[in-house]
This record gives C-alpha cells, sequence and structure tokens, in this order.
C-alpha cells in the first residue's frame, strides 16, 4: 500500500480553485446571483402545497424522475426519451466532464464563461482553449472556427454568463452544425434569449442542451436541471451515469407542479425582460458606465476605476450585485440581476445618488 497518497490528494485538492459564490449578505437586497424574484410568491406557494400533497418523503421517489421528465416534455416538445434530469444543471455538466473527459481532451470556450464550469475543468485537469470577448462583449463564430482542429468538446452558454450576450441563432447553428466533437450548449438564461436549439438535437447527435428550471421558473433552491440530447446518450447518462435517485420527491413534485403553471413564468419572462431594458436604458445615460446588451435575466456594465466604490457604496446601502473586475480590455466590471420593478428602481436610484 503506497503511503501518504490520501495527504498528497488532499493537499494538491486544497490549491485548486473552487467556484466563487457571491456573499451571505442577511437582509439585503439580493440582486448577485441571477435569482427569479419576479415570478409571484402565490406561484412558489401552489407548487410547495401540491408538492407536500403529493409526497410521502418516507418513500425513495421511485418512478418519480419519469414523471417529470415527461412534464419536461410536453414543456420543450422533445421525446422523453431525449430528456434526462440531473440535481442542477451544474450536476449535469459536472457529470459529463467527470464522464466523458480526461486530461487528454480539450475543451474550447468563450472567456470568460459559466464559473461552475471553468472551475470544474481546473478541478479535473482539462486543458482548456479559450476566445475572449471583444471590447464591445460581443464573440465572433470565425474565430471558434478557427480553433475547431485543436478541441474536443464546444461548450456556449447560450446566453453567456457573466456577459449576457448571444450569438445570432444562425451563427451558432453553424456552429454546431461544423464542430465534430461533442457540443455542449448550456441554456440555463434561454428563456430570456431570443431562441434555443434543443431542437437541433434530433439532427445532431453530439449535441447536448443542458437547462434548468432555476431562473426563469424561479426555482433555484430546489436544484432542478435537465438536458436534451439523443436517445442513446440520454439513455447511458440516465441509467449507467447518473445516480439512482437524483432528485429529492419534494422537488419532482414541485417541477411538475411548476410545469403546469406556465402562464406565470411566461408573464415573469416578459416582465424580467422589460425591466432589464430599463436597467440598460437608464444606466447607459451615465457617461461614466459602459453597458453592454444582455439576453439574461441581469445587466453587465463597467464602472471602470470607481467600481470598487460603487460596490461597497451600494453594500452599504444594503443593495448586493455581483463584484466582476476585469472582463477582456474592460477591467471594472460590476454584474446586476434584473429584480422586480421595485428592486431594480432602489438600486438605479442608488446608483442616481452615488454618481449626483
Amino acid at each position: 500500500m503506497r503511503k501518504g497518497w490520501f495527504e498528497q490528494s488532499t493537499r494538491r485538492l486544497a490549491t485548486v480553485r473552487g467556484y466563487q459564490k457571491p456573499e451571505l449578505n442577511s437582509g439585503a437586497l439580493k440582486l448577485d446571483s441571477n435569482e427569479n424574484y419576479v415570478i409571484p410568491k402565490q406561484f412558489q406557494g401552489d407548487i410547495l402545497t401540491h408538492a407536500r400533497r403529493n409526497s410521502d418523503v418516507r418513500e425513495y421517489p421511485l418512478g418519480g424522475a419519469e414523471r417529470l421528465i415527461r412534464a419536461i416534455s410536453k414543456f420543450v416538445r422533445m421525446p422523453p426519451s431525449m430528456i434526462g434530469v440531473g440535481n442542477g444543471s451544474d450536476q449535469i455538466l459536472d457529470m459529463i466532464l467527470g464522464s466523458f473527459a480526461s486530461k487528454k481532451t480539450r475543451v474550447l470556450t468563450s472567456d470568460p464563461t459559466f464559473g461552475f464550469f471553468e472551475r470544474r475543468c481546473g478541478l479535473y485537469s482539462i486543458p482548456m482553449i479559450t476566445v475572449p470577448f471583444s471590447e464591445q462583449m460581443e464573440l465572433d463564430a470565425k474565430d471558434f472556427e478557427s480553433k475547431f482542429s485543436k478541441a474536443d468538446i464546444l461548450y456556449l452558454d447560450s446566453p453567456n454568463n457573466p456577459t449576457g450576450f448571444q450569438f445570432k441563432k444562425k451563427d451558432l447553428q453553424g456552429l454546431v452544425r461544423s464542430f465534430g466533437g461533442l457540443v455542449i450548449i448550456d441554456e440555463a438564461y434561454g428563456e430570456f434569449g431570443d431562441y434555443g436549439l434543443s431542437s437541433m438535437t434530433k439532427t445532431h447527435k453530439n449535441l447536448v442542451v443542458v437547462r434548468t428550471l432555476s431562473k426563469s421558473f424561479g426555482l433555484a433552491g430546489l436544484r432542478l436541471g435537465y438536458f436534451v440530447a439523443n436517445p442513446q446518450f440520454t439513455d447511458v447518462f440516465m441509467r449507467v451515469l447518473q445516480y439512482p435517485y437524483p432528485l429529492s420527491t419534494i422537488a419532482i413534485e414541485s417541477g411538475i407542479a411548476a410545469l403546469e403553471r406556465l402562464d406565470a413564468v411566461k408573464t415573469a419572462v416578459a416582465a424580467t425582460k422589460s425591466e432589464r431594458e430599463r436597467i440598460i436604458r437608464t444606466l447607459g445615460t451615465y457617461d461614466s458606465f459602459d453597458v453592454f446588451d444582455s439576453k439574461a435575466n441581469f445587466v453587465l456594465f463597467d464602472a471602470h476605476g470607481a467600481y470598487r466604490r460603487i460596490h461597497s457604496a451600494l453594500a452599504e446601502q444594503g443593495i448586493s450585485v455581483r463584484k466582476l473586475g476585469r472582463i477582456g480590455s474592460h477591467g471594472g466590471c460590476l454584474r446586476v440581476s434584473v429584480g422586480t420593478k421595485e428592486m431594480n428602481s432602489k438600486f438605479l436610484l442608488a446608483v442616481r445618488d452615488l454618481l449626483g
């Protein structure tokens, strides 16, 4: 037996940078994690009431995931055989990387991209090839195509987190059609964007579209993720790779109930898009800010050298936004989630007072 291997492994892992969660600010106006406060509390109450009435947590949720998959199938209009579920979309991404990638597998993605995915590649020592955003916080499909020959996996979040950028549909479709390896399109913010690519999985066996009920459905605390992919991949993932019971009974029943109440979700998404544009317009009136277009439920802006002061001053007023710092050529980036009209107004008024 080789002695000391456990201690050595622990020391090695201790040097890996984990996913950086936002600070816990009790009582703060929470605009730092892209959570959906626009969806009414009544929606949450209704689905949890349904879940309590239809759950016996003494039992394992045998057959529960299959029932949820059928409900998702109706929502995305894809066959149940092409849908899998997980304990949040991040668990799905983690399992794909852990099962299909290695130190010899190269991942092509944008810089920046979803922080959890980037950190997981680091944990598994998976090499990353990145394409930076332009000064206008945009990506060019040609820059990715020029690196296709060096990559085995193409990962793109659409819309992108943290920038809110989304390719034109034809450009992203072109990348999917042209790339020969595994393509992972992360549509966590898809409902706030202009389009989705789930239907392309019918004709492209190398495509996996990962989605979640955390954002547009406002169910972040239930950890409900799903994906759409070809039936063979889906079968392997759910039957061989996935845990026997990846979702709790309460989460399953809540998800099913939420998918039966789509009117509330559509109303919340429409309101979020409207408020997103108001935030972009208002922040854009300040000469000291560079504000970027967004197709997600957040807005990215560069406050330049004042970003730390603005972040701290907002925090002192009980308003929490995400401090990102440098993204490409922009050195003072902050990201603010789109909340309710009242929450957004408080944020915008605070910014106005800070800038005079």
